[in-house]
């Protein structure tokens, strides 16, 4: 979730604070003051540019909310590529994602002050209707309590806080009686029971409507949670207590913070990824800034702006402080282990530490924060998105990009507190991104593979809370906006609640009881914006002369500070035993193992198990030299899989009314043209006869000159090549048999030869999961002549051949080098228990984090540099200023000009859908 503040981090604390409207006015001055400074540096973006694109993003969020309440309202979330609802229980589950799901129509809730920031009202006040109207919050369902306090408890509370101010204006919500309250009031008592625990701690999940541990609840068996999951609750809990008078929820979120406080490492001052709620023990001891701490850190500093608790302050500075000696490694973020924070605890980086920037900047350290953000958007022009992980020599980890809006908020708080004209070209980037890449007809899909551009059916509620909200705020003018927005802080989900709140209600606020003005220790609060000249100092090119250094880093720099180690190994002495020459039928070579206290079990795949218990270890030495051998193993392993392992391959609609917006994930062939290394495949789809292809084909002349579409089952891949190919296609795709099968919950699956040379076979093979192949029969049936290209990634759409339609005989071809790579199944598994398991059996492309086995990291010794050939063609693609859909003086009318005609066709598709499995059953694929 989003994670970066209100921008009124400015003013130094007292335990006596001023009243609230002069904190505002104070940070208000200490942005305006480095706003002076910073634009002598380089040229202002013109008012109509800035017009332009603030004028942009309002239709893409129309594109967004409106197709949500056209095709998915009043389910959760919306399923842009097949146009429909996304209804819990009602798809294949997709895990922990769809905890937070509850059947309240979450992306209408979330979106509501989103519509009063892009100046919606009339929108807004229907919305809010239709909450009253047609919203249940006692549905039989488990959900996150951390997913439901930020999206519904948060939602409802910035609907409110919005409600009443359009009230007070005298135009819009005069009927409104607090109503959006009393459902946030009613949510907070649902979530209560989970508090229930001896720390304080809330259970991770909850059954709205039969609360925890009762049978019939299916919750409460949970022992574990993340520290973001306890700790960021404070800002909502403690915003319903002072907007309802009720302060039994501050108490309870102070109750966890507190408990997370005590808990932390006192060494390091560091806390660690989850914690068990009963015992109070850390479960996961690696301690960083993206997922599951992130927002704890955030909510400690706004919890002191919002409710005016020096405490809080003092824990925020005191963890910040232990961030910046451990974790931060310009400009790197790396975990390291909370006992030993001089170790590194993994080798990459997850695409929610991008808030932390826009933390920063609340904080006052502006220096580390444009390193940071540099850094990021460098991977982002690479990329096109920032992965969902990525290692630290740039190289994708986790391919997939679920539109998060973090980099856009830290964008955001750097262009306010330095109003360097540099972040709304990054800004600008964004959209251009967003609408060439993640658009289509029926929203924005997410990616499910930010290398091949392939999508997933994905449009989750946070991408209209906060990527358009913050988007549009760094665009506008304050004449733009309706209210003043300086008098608000953001949640993490960027909901908006009153700074007023810090006088009502206070009686739960620890504030110090004297009147007297009491100096605090300077040392914890040395960035608390305390001189906005040793911020931004006098020169205009500060700024750039900070990022300068990073502009090449993705491509060129081996990054300092990468690795550290507490202590090297000893002198000396090597292992006994080498990875590389191990073999398993050698009984000496089992006879060191077993001194090293590591077991070996052939397993009934054929593959091979390995297992250290360090205690079964001859000596310590012996068990550090099976420690060693266990790590190289598993090096040694991962290597195996990159060699072996091919990356996803692309689909693409390109033909009318798709023109390309539609890229499906498809699965590579060991065999036939290999199309990372040779030219792209275009053409119009035709199904064989027989559709298994397993003999010869019964209609070649449909198939001629086409890719022709197949179905998996009673023959070898390569006999279904092999039979098309002599029909005289030009590429095939298999689609999967096992129905409901999709790339969002399967791993890649990659067509194996048939054993015997396949070098005969010329022709590019894919692989398409059922969901994603009935995407294209559907379209078949409904447009007969539909073209697809088969890319090693979606190629750019080009917007002038989208008003053309081409005929079946119109095919072209071109190339695109290949980038990235993806771990597969490996044949040999590693398991170290001196600690915790370790396996190298990592997850296939494309796979989510919680789908992927870390093994145990290395240390590294030398730097790792990108192949720059490798990388040349994807770094050219992205900076091409010649891509007509990045051209400046396009404008807007052109690029949405089809939607209508476009939204006919998926409705059409939609109706296909709905008849999909009455035609499946009927044999009729």
């Amino acid at each position: 979730m989003s994670e970066a503040g209100g921008g009124r981090g400015c003013g130094s604390p007292a335990p006596q604070r001023a009243p609230w409207s002069l904190v505002a006015t104070a940070a208000a001055l200490c942005l305006v003051t480095a706003t002076s400074v910073w634009t002598a540096g380089a040229a202002p973006m013109t008012r109509e540019e800035k017009q332009r694109l603030g004028n942009q993003v309002l239709e893409m969020f129309d594109h967004a909310y409106g197709n949500y309440m056209d095709h998915a309202y009043p389910a959760d979330e919306l399923m842009p590529l097949t146009c429909r609802g996304r209804i819990r229980g009602e798809e294949p589950s997709r895990g922990d994602v769809d905890d937070a799901l509850g059947k309240f129509s979450l992306t209408l809730i979330d979106s509501l002050d989103t519509l009063v920031v892009l100046n919606k009202t009339k929108e807004f006040e229907d919305a809010v209707k239709k909450v009253l109207r047609d919203v249940n919050l006692d549905n039989d369902v488990v959900v996150s309590v951390f997913e439901t306090n930020i999206r519904v408890l948060g939602g409802l509370l910035g609907g409110h806080s919005l409600a009443i101010m359009l009230k007070e204006k005298g135009e819009y919500m005069q009927w409104y009686n607090d109503e959006l309250l009393q459902m946030a009031k009613q949510l907070g008592y649902k979530l209560l029971p989970a508090f229930n625990t001896t720390s304080g701690l809330p259970y991770p999940r909850i059954n709205l409507k039969f609360g925890i541990r009762k049978p019939e609840a299916r919750t409460g068996t949970e022992t574990d949670t993340c520290t973001a999951c306890a700790g960021t609750l404070i800002l909502e809990f403690a915003a319903l207590s002072r907007f309802t008078g009720a302060t039994i929820f501050e108490e309870y979120a102070r109750k966890a913070l507190d408990f997370l406080w005590e808990k932390r490492q006192r060494s390091s001052n560091l806390v660690g990824v989850t914690i068990n709620i009963h015992t109070g023990d850390w479960v996961r001891k690696d301690s960083g800034v993206g997922a599951g701490i992130d927002s704890y850190y955030e909510y400690l500093l706004k919890a002191y702006v919002l409710l005016g608790d020096d405490s809080f302050l003092e824990r925020f500075n005191t963890h910040y402080d232990a961030i910046m000696r451990y974790i931060s490694q310009p400009p790197l973020l790396l975990d390291v282990h909370i006992h030993k924070p001089m170790l590194n605890a993994r080798t990459w980086m997850d695409a929610l530490l991008a808030f932390f920037p826009g933390l920063q900047v609340l904080k006052g350290d502006i220096r580390p924060a444009i390193e940071t953000h540099e850094m990021l958007y460098q991977v982002i022009k690479k990329h096109n998105f920032l992965p969902e992980a990525f290692t630290t020599d740039f190289r994708v980890h986790w391919a997939q990009h679920p539109l998060r809006p973090e980099f856009a908020e830290s964008t955001y708080f750097l262009y306010k507190a330095t109003g360097d004209p540099y972040y709304l070209e990054v800004g600008k980037t964004l959209i251009e991104n967003l609408n060439k890449y993640a658009r289509v007809p029926c929203g924005f899909a997410a990616m499910k593979d930010v290398r091949t551009g392939s999508h997933e059916d994905r449009m989750d509620s946070f991408f209209l809370a906060e990527m358009f909200k913050y988007l549009y705020l760094l665009f506008a003018d304050k004449e733009d906006i309706i209210f003043d927005i300086e008098d608000y802080i953001f949640t993490t989900e960027a909901h908006l609640l009153p700074l007023w709140l810090s006088t009502t209600n206070q009686s739960i606020s620890k504030k110090s009881t004297t009147s007297e003005y009491i100096e605090l220790d300077d040392s914890n609060f040395d960035w608390t914006c305390p001189n906005t000249q040793i911020l931004f100092p006098n020169d205009p090119l500060y700024a750039q002369s900070i990022r300068e250094p990073l502009k090449n880093v993705v491509d060129k720099s081996c990054p300092r500070g990468v690795i550290r180690v507490e202590e090297s190994f000893r002198s000396g002495a090597k292992p006994p035993l080498r990875a590389r020459d191990f073999m398993a039928t050698n009984p000496e070579h089992l006879e060191i193992l077993k001194k090293m206290g590591v077991s070996l079990i052939h397993l009934k795949d054929g593959r091979v198990q390995l297992v250290q218990h360090a205690i079964q270890a001859a000596s310590s030495i012996d068990a550090e030299d099976g420690l060693r051998f266990m790590q190289e193993m598993i090096e040694l392993s991962s290597q195996q899989q990159k060699e072996q392992q091919l990356p996803p391959r692309a689909v693409q609609i390109v033909s009318h009314p798709f023109f390309g917006r539609v890229v499906l994930t498809a699965g590579p062939a060991q065999f036939g043209l290999d199309l990372s290394k040779h030219k792209e495949t275009r053409g119009f789809v035709a199904s064989s006869k027989p559709y298994n292809g397993c003999s010869e084909l019964t209609n070649p002349e449909a198939v001629m000159g086409k890719i022709a579409l197949l179905q998996r089952g009673q023959c070898m891949f390569a006999e279904k090549a092999r039979n098309i190919q002599n029909a005289g296609a030009i590429g095939g795709i298999v689609i999967d048999d096992n129905e409901g099968s999709s790339s969002d919950t399967a791993p890649l699956f990659q067509m194996a030869g048939d054993g015997k040379d396949t070098d005969d076979i010329k022709i590019p093979m894919l692989f398409l999961f059922s969901k994603e192949g009935s995407i294209i029969l559907d379209a078949i049936r409904e447009y007969e002549e539909v073209e697809v290209l088969l890319s090693d990634k979606a190629k750019d759409r080009d917007p002038e051949t989208e008003s053309e339609p081409q005929s079946a005989d119109q095919t072209t071809s071109g190339s695109q080098e290949v980038d990235g790579e993806s771990p597969e199944d490996s044949s040999l598994n590693s398991h170290s228990e001196s600690s915790s398991p370790a396996t190298t059996d990592n997850a296939a492309a494309g796979a989510s984090p919680s789908q992927e086995k870390i093994g145990l990291a290395g240390f590294e010794t030398e730097c790792t540099y990108f192949d720059e050939d490798e990388e040349q063609s994807e770094t050219e693609e992205d900076s091409n200023p010649n891509v007509s859909w990045d051209q400046e003086d396009q404008p807007l009318h052109p690029i949405v000009a089809d939607w209508n005609e476009d939204m006919r066709a998926i409705k059409m598709l939609k109706k296909a859908l709905m008849k999909k499995k009455i035609v499946i059953k009927k044999g009729e694929l």
